[in-house]
Protein backbone atom coordinates (compact mmCIF):
# COMPACT_ATOMS: atom_id res chain seq x y z
CA UNK A 1 0.00 0.00 0.00
CA UNK A 2 2.93 2.53 0.37
CA UNK A 3 4.70 1.59 -2.92
CA UNK A 4 1.80 2.38 -4.02
CA UNK A 5 1.35 5.96 -2.75
CA UNK A 6 4.57 6.05 -3.50
CA UNK A 7 4.42 5.44 -6.90
CA UNK A 8 0.96 7.63 -7.50
CA UNK A 9 2.73 10.86 -5.56
CA UNK A 10 6.15 10.16 -8.26
CA UNK A 11 3.41 9.75 -11.01
CA UNK A 12 1.90 13.21 -10.45
CA UNK A 13 4.87 15.05 -9.73
CA UNK A 14 6.36 13.51 -13.16
CA UNK A 15 3.51 14.76 -15.22
CA UNK A 16 3.11 18.36 -13.39
CA UNK A 17 6.82 18.37 -14.07
CA UNK A 18 5.94 17.69 -17.57
CA UNK A 19 3.17 19.84 -18.09
CA UNK A 20 4.82 23.06 -16.36
CA UNK A 21 6.04 25.88 -18.90
CA UNK A 22 9.52 26.93 -18.44
CA UNK A 23 10.16 29.71 -16.08
CA UNK A 24 12.15 32.35 -18.10
CA UNK A 25 12.50 36.18 -17.77
CA UNK A 26 10.86 38.68 -20.31
CA UNK A 27 13.84 40.33 -21.85
CA UNK A 28 13.48 44.21 -22.08
CA UNK A 29 13.19 44.91 -25.64
CA UNK A 30 16.19 46.84 -26.65
CA UNK A 31 16.12 49.65 -29.48
CA UNK A 32 17.13 48.59 -32.90
CA UNK A 33 16.64 52.02 -34.24
CA UNK A 34 20.71 53.66 -34.37
CA UNK A 35 19.22 56.99 -32.60
CA UNK A 36 17.72 55.70 -30.08
CA UNK A 37 20.91 53.36 -29.15
CA UNK A 38 22.73 56.41 -29.91
CA UNK A 39 20.54 58.59 -27.85
CA UNK A 40 21.17 55.68 -24.96
CA UNK A 41 24.68 55.53 -25.20
CA UNK A 42 24.57 59.67 -25.12
CA UNK A 43 22.56 59.68 -21.98
CA UNK A 44 25.41 56.49 -20.29
CA UNK A 45 28.10 58.90 -21.44
CA UNK A 46 26.90 61.82 -19.68
CA UNK A 47 26.19 60.21 -16.55
CA UNK A 48 22.31 60.53 -16.76
CA UNK A 49 21.06 57.63 -15.17
CA UNK A 50 17.64 56.13 -16.52
CA UNK A 51 15.50 52.56 -15.60
CA UNK A 52 13.93 51.50 -18.67
CA UNK A 53 15.58 51.74 -22.00
CA UNK A 54 12.19 51.75 -23.97
CA UNK A 55 10.53 54.30 -21.65
CA UNK A 56 13.69 56.72 -21.81
CA UNK A 57 13.29 56.49 -25.50
CA UNK A 58 10.20 57.53 -25.51
CA UNK A 59 10.33 60.53 -23.36
CA UNK A 60 13.34 61.40 -25.53
CA UNK A 61 11.41 61.40 -28.53
CA UNK A 62 8.21 63.21 -26.82
CA UNK A 63 10.53 66.32 -26.19
CA UNK A 64 10.45 68.10 -29.35
CA UNK A 65 7.13 67.85 -29.95
CA UNK A 66 6.91 69.85 -26.59
CA UNK A 67 9.28 72.23 -27.47
CA UNK A 68 6.99 73.38 -30.57
CA UNK A 69 3.76 73.65 -28.37
CA UNK A 70 2.32 77.32 -27.38
CA UNK A 71 4.62 78.61 -24.04
CA UNK A 72 6.86 76.18 -24.04
CA UNK A 73 10.81 76.42 -23.95
CA UNK A 74 13.73 74.30 -22.43
CA UNK A 75 13.04 75.47 -18.96
CA UNK A 76 9.66 73.63 -19.09
CA UNK A 77 10.39 70.53 -20.89
CA UNK A 78 13.02 69.65 -18.75
CA UNK A 79 11.02 70.18 -16.13
CA UNK A 80 8.16 68.29 -17.12
CA UNK A 81 11.22 65.24 -17.73
CA UNK A 82 12.07 65.85 -14.48
CA UNK A 83 8.88 64.81 -13.03
CA UNK A 84 8.15 62.33 -15.59
CA UNK A 85 11.81 60.51 -14.93
CA UNK A 86 11.97 61.92 -11.08
CA UNK A 87 15.87 63.19 -12.07
CA UNK A 88 17.30 65.78 -10.49
CA UNK A 89 17.19 69.06 -11.86
CA UNK A 90 20.81 69.24 -13.47
CA UNK A 91 19.75 65.38 -14.95
CA UNK A 92 16.49 66.24 -16.68
CA UNK A 93 18.30 69.48 -18.41
CA UNK A 94 21.22 67.07 -19.64
CA UNK A 95 18.14 64.74 -20.52
CA UNK A 96 16.52 67.19 -22.38
CA UNK A 97 19.75 68.64 -24.57
CA UNK A 98 20.81 65.31 -25.33
CA UNK A 99 17.09 64.69 -26.51
CA UNK A 100 16.98 67.96 -28.57
CA UNK A 101 20.35 67.14 -29.75
CA UNK A 102 19.49 63.29 -31.40
CA UNK A 103 15.78 64.02 -32.35
CA UNK A 104 15.67 67.55 -33.19
CA UNK A 105 19.13 68.68 -33.68
CA UNK A 106 17.89 71.50 -36.04
CA UNK A 107 16.13 72.77 -33.65
CA UNK A 108 19.40 73.65 -31.86
CA UNK A 109 20.13 77.06 -32.78
CA UNK A 110 16.42 77.94 -32.93
CA UNK A 111 15.91 77.71 -29.41
CA UNK A 112 19.17 79.39 -28.85
CA UNK A 113 18.51 83.00 -30.89
CA UNK A 114 14.67 82.60 -31.03
CA UNK A 115 13.45 82.07 -34.46
CA UNK A 116 11.64 78.58 -33.34
CA UNK A 117 9.01 81.30 -32.45
CA UNK A 118 9.19 82.73 -36.47
CA UNK A 119 8.69 79.63 -37.82
CA UNK A 120 5.72 78.82 -35.45
CA UNK A 121 4.04 81.84 -36.63
CA UNK A 122 4.22 83.19 -32.90
CA UNK A 123 5.12 86.63 -33.77
CA UNK A 124 2.89 87.45 -36.52
CA UNK A 125 0.67 89.89 -34.28
CA UNK A 126 4.30 91.57 -32.97
CA UNK A 127 4.78 92.94 -36.58
CA UNK A 128 3.96 96.59 -35.76
CA UNK A 129 5.84 96.80 -32.49
CA UNK A 130 9.57 97.91 -32.74
CA UNK A 131 12.70 95.50 -32.64
CA UNK A 132 10.11 92.46 -34.47
CA UNK A 133 10.86 91.53 -37.44
CA UNK A 134 8.18 92.86 -40.10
Amino acid sequence: MAARALLTTVGTVAVALALAAPAQADPVPVPVDPTDTSFLNALNDAGVGYGDPNAAVQMGQDVCPMLVEPGRDFASVASQMRGNGGMSPEMASFFTGIAIQMYCPQMMSSIGDGSILNSLGALNGLAGIAGFPQ
